[in-house]
C-alpha cells in the first residue's frame, strides 16, 4: 500500500504505514495461570479466527464490487467460488499439561499449526524456558507442520501433553539462545544498538502505563496538566534528552553475571560418546561461577576449572532438562529475578516485543554497558543468520529461493496468500543478509573474488550474494559520468527491480536488489543467477548489449516477455542498429541485458534506464526546452547522465493525455450529432454507473483530488471514445462516417499519439542515448517519440509541481521533514532533484514559509550528504570517529570552536607525546592560521601534520583534517547550485538558520539520518535553538587556547560517534488482495457505506497478517483506518484499542521521532479524552508538540492543530493561564497559514475568546468573538447556525461585560458597600470540549439511520453527508 496514496476518507493526511496483527476477541478462561501478558496474545489469536470465520463472505463481496457484477451474479459465484473454501475456521481450547505444574487452557484455531503452540508455550511465562518438547495426544507424538485441523480426535477440551525430549547439539544450541534471549527480553539495548529486529517504543512510559487497563480502572483519573517549559509556545529551549523517555535511568534486572559457552568446547571424542554436547560457563550474582555441561538428558554442573578439564558431575549434581531450572536451583538471586523479569516481560504489550521484519534504526543512543556474550560474538563472525539453526544447511541459496517463491500457484485467494507470504518471508530474510554482508565486506571482513584488481574494482561473495561497489568499474559509465554515474546506477536498476516485479509476469525474472550505503560506499547486493560465473559475461547475455548499444543482441523469448511487460510500463518496442549495421528489436532500454540461467530460468538485470531520460537534466543540441523550462533555468547538467523520470510521472503523464484525448474527440464527436450513439451507449452503461464511479474515486485516492469536479464527465466521454475508437479499430468502417475517424485522428494527433486510429503513448527509452543508433526506417516515427519524452518532462514542470504547491496551500499535503517531503514528491512522480526549482517556487508564497524552510533544509542537508560521501572515503578507519565529529562541527559549529576540535589527532597518529598546550595549539590541520595566530606555531604545525600523514601512508590518507567550516560551506554552495540549482548564498550555519528559520537540532537529526550516524544521547546546543550565534559549548570543561584565554569548545567529540549504520534501499513486496480490499474499502466510505468500509478494511488488516506478520507498515495503516471508523460509529473503547497499536506499530516500524508517529500520538490523545482519560490524553499531546519542535520547529500547521487540542483540553479542566497561551498560539499560526477569513480563524478566535471570557477579561473576549461573528458573517450569511450562534455569545458577552463595568463604576465613585459580581463562567461540558476538538480535527458526525424495509442492514443506505472529512477542508466548519 503506497503510504503516499491519497485518502480523503477517515485520514486528515495521506494514510501513513505500520504494522502488527489485531487480533482480539473471547478471553482465556479466568482460571487460567497465564497472565497479561498471555491474555492478550490469547485475544489476538481469537479475533483473527473469528475475523477468518466471516472472510469467505466478504471475500465474495468484494470480487462482485470490484468487478461490478450485479448482485444476483454474486450470490450464484459465491457458491463455486473457491477462494470461499479456504477460510472456514473453528476455534476451540485445549488443556495442556506440562512437566512440574498444573494444566491450563489455551484456545487454538484449526487452522493453526502444532509449530504455533510450541511458539505459544515458548512466550508464556510458566513454561518460556523449554524449548526441546513434543506434543502428544493420546501417546502420539504431534507433527509441528501439521495443522490441528488435520489431527484425528483433536477437539475441544481434550488434553496435549508436553513431553520432554532428548537434547541434540542443535536443539542445545537453540536452548541456550532462547534463555539468553528471554535475559535479554526487557532491555533496551539491542533497539538502541539496532539487532534482531528489535525497535524503541515509547508510548507505555508516556502514559505511564497501559492505557487500555486505565480506562478498567474505574477510578477517578488524577489530571496532571502542567506541561514541560519546553513544550510552551515560543520557548526556544529544544532540549534533546526526552527523546529517549527515561533513557538515563534504564531499569535492568540482572540475573546472571555472565552466561558463555566454555572455552573447554567442543567436547573430545570420548566425551561425545558419554552425551556430552557443550560445554557452559556461568558466573552467578553471589560470584559463583560453575562449569556446565550440556546432555542429551538435560544440563548438571561438572568438576570443570579455568585450569583443568574435569567433566565428571559434581558430587550429589542433578541433572535438569532446562538450563533456567538448574541455574534457579544453584542461585537463589537468579530464580529471584528470572521471576520478575518475566513478569515483567509478559506485561508488556506484545506489539513491544515483536521483531519488525526490516530493522530501525536510531540515530540517538545513549551510552550502554558492552558485557560478555558468546553468541553475539559467534553471530559476529559466522556467515548465518541469527536463527538459522531452524533451517537445515548452513548457507541459503538465495536466487533459488527468491524464484521459487515467485513460481509459486496463484489462482486462488489461498493460494496468493501462500504465495505473497513466502515472498515476503524469503525477500525480508533477504534484505537482513544482504545488509550483514554489506557491511562485513565494507568493514574488510570478507575476501574480494578479484583480490589482484584495485580496490574499487573489487567484487565479493558472501552468503551466495554478490556484492559490488558503486565505482565505474573499468570505465563502464566513462561517457555517463564515471564514478558519479555509477553511484546513481544502483538506486535507477531497483527502480527498475521494483516496476518489473509489480508487474510480476509469469517467465520473466529479476535478481534479489539491495542498495546499501555505508560509511560513504554503495554497496550492491544481488542474488547470483546460477551459471553466470562459469562464463564470460559476452557469452551469457543473450539480449540486450553489454557495451551501452554498440553490440546488440536480441532473442524472441525476451522480445516476447518484455513486449509484455511494456505494454503495461508504457515502454515502446524499437529498433535499433548494432555494431553489424543490423536492425535489433528491443522492447527495453538498450542496457537491459538478459541472461538464461543454468536453471533455465530467464532473468534480466541492469535496469537503469527502464523509464526514459528527463530532457531537463541533460545538455542536448537537437532539444529545446519549453520557454517555462527556460525560465526555470533548466537544463541542468548533473555530472551524470542518467536522470529519468519516475513511473509515477509517465502514469500520470499518459492519464492526462488520455482525458485531453477523450475530451477533445467527445466534444467533436457530439457536435456531429451522434446523438443517437451517445444514447445507445448511455442507455448500456445505465447499469454500470454506480461501478464506474467507484472507480473513479479509487483511482481518486491515488491521484490528484482536484480531478473530482468533472468526474461525471470524464467518465461519459470516455464511454463515447472507446467505443467509436473500438469499432474503428475492430473494421467496422461501414457504421463509422469518415468524419468521425478524422475526429479520432485529430484528437490522437493533438495528444501526441504514436497510432492515428487510437489512443496509444508508449515511451522510448532510449531516445536520446547518445551510444545509440536508431533505425532510419523509424526517423518519423522517432520523432514523435522524442517530442513525447519532452512533453512529459514538461508536464513535470508545468502540472505536477504547481499541483504539489496547491496541495500544500490548501493543507491536503503537509510535509514535516525530508523523508515525509521525498514521499509526497514521489507520489506525483516529481524527482528530488528538482528540489531547488520547488524552494524557489514556494519562497514566493507567504504562507508556505514553513515549506520553503522544509525544502530548504532538505537541500543543504543532501548537499551535506554528497559532500560527505567523499569525505568519509578518504578518512582512515583508525580516525572514523574523529574524522564523523570533524565534519560534524564544520556543518554545525562555528569556525572558532571547529580550531579546537580535532584534539590532537595529527600527534596521535603520528605516535608523538604532546602536551594538552601543544594539542590545543595544533588542531586545525589546516595552513590557514587562525587570525592572530603567530607563523612560528603554524610552521611547527605543519611539520607535525606532515610527519603524522607520513606515519598513516601518505598526505592523501589525512587530507581530512584540512577541512574548514569555510571550506565545508563553500563546497556545499557548490554542490547545491549544481545539483539542485539554488543559491544558498550564505557563508555558514548560523546565517542559514536565520535566514530560512531553521533549527540546528532538526538538521542534525537529518543529517544523521541520511548518513547513519549514530550520536551520544545527550545535549548539543543548549544555548538556543532556531540562530544561535556561536557554539557554545555542551561538554563540561571549555578548552584552553594556547595563549590561556577560554575559547568554546566544538559541540561534537569522538566519543559523542557510537556507530555508523547502513543506509538500506529495497523493494518492498506487496500484499495485493489486501490492498485491493482496503482501496474499495476506502470506495466506499467515500460514499458513505461506513459498515460495508468497515468489514472490508477489517478484512484486509486479517489478509495482510497473513501475508506480513506481526509487524509491518502498511498493518498500521488499517489500524488507524479502523480506529477512526470506530470513533466516528461511536464505539470510542474500540477505537482506543486499535489506535493503541497504530501508536506502538508507528513508533516500532517507523520511528519514536518519525512525522507519522507523530500524527498517531494526536489521534490516540482524541480517543484518550473521548475515554475520559484527560491527563493521559494531554502527555500524548504534549509528547507529540515535542517532537513537532524537534522534528520541524513551531511553524507548522501540524503544531497549531495541537496547540488547538491542548488548548480546549487544557480549557475544559479550568487551566485558563495555560490555555490562553496555546490557543492564541494557534490563532497567530492558523491567521498566517489559512487568511483572516479562513473559518478555521473564526473557531480560534472564538475559543479564545471562549477563555478570556472565563479569565473574566470581557473586553479582549469581545474583541475576539466579534471578529469570529464577522468571518462566520462574510462566509455563511446571516441565517447561518454558526453566525447566530456567535451573535449570541457577542451579546451575552456584552452584558457581562456592562455588568462588572457598573459595578466598577460604584466602585470608584464610592457608592455604598460595593463589591465585584462572581464572574459567571459556563463551565463547558466534556462533551461540548469532545464535538469541539472533533470539529478541528476534521471529524463531523452525521446520524445513521436504520436503514429502510427491504435493505440490506449490512450495506445500508449510503450516509448523506459523509462524516469523514480532511481537517484541512473548511466543509466540517460550515456543518
Amino acid at each position: 500500500m503506497d503510504q503516499g496514496g491519497g485518502t480523503v476518507a477517515v485520514e486528515d493526511r495521506p494514510p501513513l504505514g505500520r504494522s502488527k496483527k489485531d487480533r482480539k476477541g473471547p478471553k482465556t478462561d479466568p482460571h487460567s495461570p497465564a497472565k497479561e501478558g498471555e491474555k492478550m496474545q490469547a485475544e489476538m489469536r481469537e479475533k483473527e479466527k473469528d475475523q477468518r470465520e466471516v472472510s469467505h463472505q466478504k471475500v465474495e463481496k468484494h470480487e462482485h464490487e470490484s468487478t461490478n457484477e450485479p448482485d444476483g451474479e454474486t450470490e450464484e459465484s459465491s457458491k463455486t467460488d473457491p477462494d470461499v473454501l479456504y477460510v472456514q475456521d473453528v476455534g476451540f481450547s485445549l488443556n495442556i499439561s506440562a512437566p512440574g505444574m498444573e494444566e491450563f487452557k489455551i484456545q487454538v484455531s484449526s487452522m493453526e499449526l502444532v509449530q504455533e503452540i510450541h511458539q505459544l508455550l515458548m512466550d508464556r511465562e510458566d513454561t518460556c524456558h523449554r524449548t526441546c518438547f513434543s506434543l502428544q495426544l493420546n501417546g502420539q507424538v504431534l507433527d509441528n507442520f501439521a495443522e490441528l485441523k488435520s489431527i484425528d480426535g483433536l477437539s475441544e477440551g481434550i488434553t496435549l501433553k508436553v513431553v520432554e525430549e532428548p537434547y541434540t547439539i542443535r536443539e542445545a544450541r537453540i536452548h541456550m539462545r532462547h534463555i539468553r534471549d528471554l535475559l535479554k527480553s526487557v532491555d533496551l539495548s539491542d533497539a538502541f544498538l539496532g539487532t534482531d529486529g528489535a525497535s524503541l517504543s515509547y508510548l507505555s512510559s508516556v502514559c505511564q502505563g497501559d492505557i487500555l487497563e486505565k480506562k478498567r480502572n474505574t477510578k477517578q483519573e488524577c489530571v496532571d496538566c502542567t506541561p514541560p517549559e519546553y513544550v510552551i509556545p515560543k520557548s526556544e529551549e529544544r532540549p534533546i534528552l526526552p527523546l529517549h523517555v527515561n533513557a538515563k535511568n534504564l531499569i535492568k534486572i540482572p540475573c546472571l553475571k555472565m552466561l558463555t559457552t566454555s572455552g573447554w568446547n567442543p567436547p573430545p571424542g570420548h566425551r561425545k560418546l558419554c552425551g556430552d554436547l557443550m560445554y557452559i560457563c556461568v558466573v552467578t550474582l553471589e560470584e559463583k561461577k560453575y562449569h556446565i555441561t550440556s546432555s542429551t538428558r538435560g544440563f548438571y554442573i561438572n568438576q570443570t576449572t579455568d585450569d583443568e578439564f574435569h567433566p565428571a558431575p559434581v558430587n550429589n549434581s542433578v541433572c535438569f532438562h532446562s538450563l533456567v531450572d538448574l541455574l534457579s536451583h544453584i542461585s537463589p538471586s537468579f530464580k529471584k529475578n528470572f521471576a520478575s523479569l518475566q513478569r515483567r516481560r509478559t506485561l508488556r504489550h506484545p506489539f513491544e516485543r515483536v521483531a519488525t521484519p526490516y530493522q530501525v534504526f536510531s540515530w540517538l543512543t545513549p551510552k550502554l554497558d558492552h558485557t560478555i556474550d558468546a553468541i553475539r560474538a559467534e553471530d559476529a563472525f559466522s556467515s548465518k543468520l541469527g536463527y538459522e539453526e531452524h533451517i537445515p544447511g548452513q548457507t541459503r541459496e538465495w536466487n533459488e529461493e527468491l524464484q521459487t517463491t515467485r513460481e509459486l500457484p496463484r489462482k486462488s485467494l489461498p493460494e496468493r496468500l501462500l504465495r505473497e507470504r513466502a515472498i515476503f518471508k524469503v525477500h525480508s530474510d533477504f534484505v537482513s543478509a544482504a545488509t550483514r554482508g554489506a557491511t562485513a565486506v565494507i568493514d574488510g571482513n570478507v575476501m574480494a573474488i578479484n583480490p589482484g584488481e584495485e580496490a574499487k574494482m573489487q567484487m565479493f561473495i558472501w552468503n551466495n550474494i554478490f556484492f559490488s561497489l558503486g565505482f565505474d568499474v573499468r570505465e563502464h559509465y566513462k561517457d555517463l559520468g564515471g564514478d558519479h554515474a555509477a553511484h546513481v546506477a544502483p538506486r535507477n536498476d531497483l527502480q527498475g527491480v521494483k516496476v518489473y516485479n509489480a508487474i510480476d509476469l509469469e517467465g520473466l525474472y529479476t535478481l534479489g536488489t539491495v542498495v546499501i550505503d555505508y560509511r560513504g560506499f554503495r554497496i550492491t547486493a544481488q542474488s547470483i543467477i546460477p551459471g553466470i560465473l562459469e562464463r564470460e559475461q559476452e557469452q551469457s547475455v543473450v539480449y540486450g548489449s553489454i557495451d551501452f548499444g554498440k553490440t546488440v543482441v536480441s532473442h524472441p523469448k525476451y522480445v516476447d516477455l518484455l513486449q509484455k511487460a511494456g505494454s503495461q510500463l508504457k515502454i515502446l518496442p524499437h529498433t535499433v542498429v548494432n555494431d553489424k549495421q543490423e536492425d535489433i528489436l528491443l522492447c527495453s532500454s538498450v542496457e537491459c541485458k538478459g541472461i538464461i540461467g543454468n536453471d533455465g530460468r530467464h532473468y534480466i538485470l541492469d535496469l537503469l534506464r527502464t523509464f526514459p531520460p528527463d530532457v531537463n537534466f541533460l545538455s542536448l543540441d537537437t532539444v529545446t526546452l519549453s520557454k517555462e523550462a527556460e525560465a526555470l533555468g533548466l537544463p541542468i547538467v548533473h555530472k551524470h547522465k542518467l536522470s529519468c523520470l519516475r513511473q509515477e510521472l509517465i502514469d500520470a503523464f499518459v492519464e492526462s493525455r488520455y482525458m485531453m484525448f477523450i475530451k477533445y474527440a467527445a466534444v467533436q464527436l457530439q457536435k456531429l450529432g451522434l446523438k443517437k450513439q451517445i444514447d445507445l451507449l448511455s442507455q448500456k452503461n445505465e447499469d454500470s454507473n454506480e461501478g464506474g464511479n467507484a472507480l473513479c474515486l479509487e483511482r481518486d485516492g491515488k491521484e490528484d483530488s482536484n480531478k473530482s469536479c468533472s468526474k461525471i464527465e470524464d467518465t461519459e466521454a470516455k464511454k463515447i471514445v472507446e467505443s467509436i475508437t473500438e469499432s474503428i479499430t475492430s473494421g467496422e468502417k461501414r457504421k463509422i462516417e469518415d468524419s468521425t475517424k478524422e475526429i479520432v485522428k485529430k484528437a490522437a494527433s493533438a495528444v501526441g499519439s504514436l497510432k492515428e486510429s487510437e489512443f496509444d503513448l508508449r515511451f522510448n527509452p532510449d531516445v536520446f542515448s547518445p551510444t545509440v543508433t536508431h533505425s532510419p526506417s523509424e526517423n518519423e516515427s522517432f520523432k514523435k517519440q522524442c517530442a513525447l519524452v519532452k512533453d512529459a518532462a514538461d508536464f513535470l514542470l508545468t502540472t505536477q509541481i504547481p499541483a504539489f504547491i496547491r496541495d500544500c496551500l490548501d493543507h491536503s499535503s503537509v510535509p514535516m521533514d525530508g523523508a515525509t517531503l521525498s514521499d509526497n514528491l514521489h507520489n506525483r512522480g516529481i524527482n528530488i532533484r528538482y528540489l531547488g526549482i520547488i524552494a524557489n517556487m514556494v519562497s514566493k508564497v507567504p504562507q508556505l514559509d514553513y515549506m520553503t524552510s522544509i525544502v530548504i533544509g532538505d537541500i543543504l542537508m543532501r548537499s551535506a550528504k554528497h559532500v560527505f560521501v567523499t569525505f568519509i572515503q578518504s578518512v582512515d578507519p583508525l580516525c572514523l570517529s574523529t574524522g564523523l565529529s570533524h565534519f560534524l562541527n564544520c556543518l554545525l559549529a562555528t569556525g572558532v570552536a571547529v580550531e579546537n576540535s580535532l584534539g590532537g589527532i595529527g600527534g596521535f597518529m603520528s605516535n608523538q607525546d604532546h602536551s594538552n598546550n601543544n594539542k590545543n595549539t595544533n588542531t586545525n590541520g589546516s595552513n590557514n592560521a587562525a587570525p592572530g595566530g603567530n607563523n612560528k606555531r603554524n610552521k611547527n604545525h605543519h611539520k607535525r601534520k606532515t610527519k603524522a600523514a607520513q606515519a598513516n601512508g601518505g598526505n592523501e590518507a589525512m587530507e581530512w583534517i584540512s577541512l574548514t567550516p569555510s571550506t565545508l560551506w563553500k563546497m556545499i554552495k557548490e554542490e547545491a547550485m549544481a545539483y539542485f540549482k539554488f543559491d544558498l548564498n550564505l557563508n555558514n550555519i548560523d546565517e542559514i538558520c536565520r535566514n530560512y528559520g531553521l533549527q540546528k537540532i532538526s538538521l542534525l537529526r537529518a543529517f544523521c539520518q541520511k548518513t547513519g550516524i549514530q550520536l551520544h544521547l545527550r545535549e548539543y546546543f543548549p544555548d538556543g535553538v532556531v540562530a544561535s550565534t556561536g557554539a557554545a559549548s555542551s561538554t563540561p570543561n571549555p578548552t584552553s587556547s594556547g595563549r590561556g584565554q577560554q575559547v568554546p569548545s566544538a559541540p561534537f567529540n569522538e566519543q559523542d560517534i557510537l556507530n555508523v549504520f547502513p543506509r538500506v534501499k529495497h523493494v518492498n513486496p506487496r500484499a495485493s488482495d489486501a490492498f485491493n480490499f482496503y482501496t474499495t474499502g476506502q470506495a466506499k466510505i467515500q460514499q458513505g457505506y461506513l459498515k460495508d468500509g468497515y468489514e472490508l478494511i477489517n478484512e484486509a488488516l486479517n489478509l495482510l497478517n497473513n501475508v506480513y506478520g506481526a509487524m509491518h507498515p502498511e498493518i498500521a495503516q488499517c489500524l488507524r483506518m479502523l480506529a477512526r471508523l470506530n470513533y466516528i460509529m461511536g464505539d470510542h473503547v474500540e477505537a482506543l484499542s486499535y489506535q493503541q497499536k497504530a501508536v506502538l506499530m508507528s513508533e516500532r516500524v517507523n520511528g519514536v521521532d518519525h512525522p507519522y508517529t507523530i500524527t498517531e500520538y494526536v489521534h490516540l490523545a482524541l480517543y484518550c479524552f473521548a475515554n475520559t482519560q484527560v491527563s493521559t490524553a494531554l502527555k500524548l499531546l504534549y509528547r507529540a508538540r515535542y517532537l513537532c519542535l524537534l522534528v520541524v520547529g513551531e511553524n507548522h500547521p501540524e503544531v497549531a492543530l495541537i496547540d488547538s487540542n491542548i488548548g480546549l483540553i487544557l480549557h475544559a479542566i479550568s487551566e485558563f493561564d495555560i490555555s490562553l497561551k496555546f490557543l492564541e498560539n494557534a490563532l497567530s499560526m492558523n491567521k498566517h497559514l489559512f487568511g483572516m477569513q479562513s473559518l478555521k480563524v473564526a473557531v480560534n478566535f472564538h475559543l479564545v475568546a471562549r477563555t478570556q471570557s472565563c479569565m473574566g477579561d470581557f473586553r479582549s473576549a469581545l474583541q475576539n468573538e466579534k471578529e469570529a461573528y464577522l468571518i462566520y458573517k462574510s462566509q455563511l450569511g446571516d441565517e447561518h447556525e454558526k453566525t447566530k450562534e456567535s451573535s449570541e455569545c457577542l451579546r451575552h458577552l456584552t452584558q457581562q461585560a456592562v455588568v462588572l463595568q457598573k459595578k466598577m463604576n460604584e466602585i470608584y465613585t464610592g457608592r455604598a458597600k460595593s463589591t465585584l459580581p462572581p464572574i459567571q463562567i459556563q463551565q463547558p461540558s466534556m462533551g461540548n470540549v469532545l464535538d469541539m476538538l472533533n470539529i478541528i480535527n476534521g471529524i463531523l458526525f452525521v446520524q445513521v439511520q436504520a436503514p429502510a424495509s427491504g435493505t440490506s442492514a449490512s450495506s445500508g443506505a449510503p450516509v448523506p453527508n459523509s462524516p469523514i472529512l480532511d481537517p484541512s477542508s473548511e466543509e466540517a466548519l460550515r456543518q
